[in-house]
């Protein structure tokens, strides 16, 4: 028998009648030291919750026959040091790919064209289009750092729009769609971007990537988008950028989050935030119980599992 928990009676109940040999479980880890309806020493796989925060893995690491995790979110840098190097860890790759990708380029819109600045003038009642005219998305150069499957969906839609995209990865290569450029050649683009859109994984080498060099390569009047990670960009160097009314952005992610009230990026110049909310429609639940099926599937067949990241069945590992 193979017991699997999820973390909300919701995402348990979508599942409907679980496989033969399948018994299924609540727990929700953010909150629970142990489940709420199987026993601990009970438990083999989990789905973890969406909150990329360390402590829920930390409990998972105290049930003894765990041996499969199965992440929501795309990004796993919570994840590592925290279970035992015995324990499968697989991401959510495509998830949340489309919703990412619809956010992603509706803060491109917004910024562009001050829906914003509009939606804001709305609770004043105040009508003025405004001597300055908007630049339209249409025509701009665009480039995405982040060459994974929620990226090549914000090139997919961006160039509906008659854009000219530049899809950057870890490393350059060719591939079906066209090239994907190294990071490596990101101080030879960014000077030619209008709209950057970042949407790397969070890893050692990524972090504060967005600096003040980076920033400081990209022309004036540029937009930075990030729906990465908050701690892909330096927040001090996009300020300064921010308030010199030399560079614009939108950001549903920060570095410090949950943001502060206090914090300075609230009462920035030139800026558009929205509380991580990229992956958060209901599709997210539906597009993680397929995959929640496929991977119990998997299991029960002792085939491979998609999207692993960390374990035993790493490739490579």
């Amino acid at each position: 028998m193979l017991t699997w928990t999820f973390p909300t009676a919701e995402l348990r109940d979508m599942l409907g009648e679980p496989p033969a040999g399948v018994r299924v479980g609540l727990w929700d880890q953010l909150v629970d030291d142990e489940p709420t309806d199987v026993p601990l020493d009970e438990v083999d796989a989990v789905l973890a919750p969406d909150w990329v925060v360390p402590e829920p893995f930390e409990r998972i690491a105290r049930a003894p026959r765990v041996r499969f995790v199965q992440l929501s979110t795309a990004g796993y840098e919570h994840v590592r040091g925290v279970l035992p190097a015995h324990v499968t860890v697989a991401n959510g790759r495509g998830v949340h790919s489309d919703e990412t990708a619809e956010l992603a380029v509706g803060l491109v819109l917004a910024q562009l064209r001050g829906i914003d600045v509009f939606a804001r003038r709305m609770a004043v009642q105040y009508w003025e289009p405004g001597l300055v005219k908007r630049p339209s998305l249409a025509g701009k150069r665009v480039v995405v750092v982040g060459a994974g499957s929620i990226g090549t969906e914000i090139r997919a839609r961006l160039l509906a729009f008659r854009t000219t995209v530049t899809l950057v990865g870890r490393t350059a290569r060719d591939t079906p769609d066209g090239p994907v450029h190294g990071v490596d050649e990101l101080p030879a683009l960014l000077p030619h971007a209008d709209v950057v859109v970042v949407v790397i994984p969070l890893t050692d080498l990524s972090q504060g990537l967005v600096d003040a060099a980076f920033l400081a390569a990209m022309p004036d009047g540029a937009l930075l988008v990030n729906v990465a990670r908050g701690k892909v960009v330096d927040t001090a160097a996009l300020l300064a950028e921010l308030g010199s009314g030399r560079l614009r952005a939108a950001l549903d992610v920060t570095d410090p989050e949950p943001l502060p009230p206090e914090h300075p990026l609230w009462r920035a110049p030139n800026l558009l935030i929205t509380p991580h909310v990229g992956g958060d429609t209901p599709l997210t639940e539906v597009r993680v119980t397929e995959l929640v099926r496929r991977q119990l599937a998997a299991l029960l067949a002792g085939a491979p599992l998609e999207n692993v990241v960390a374990g035993p069945e790493q490739p490579g590992g």
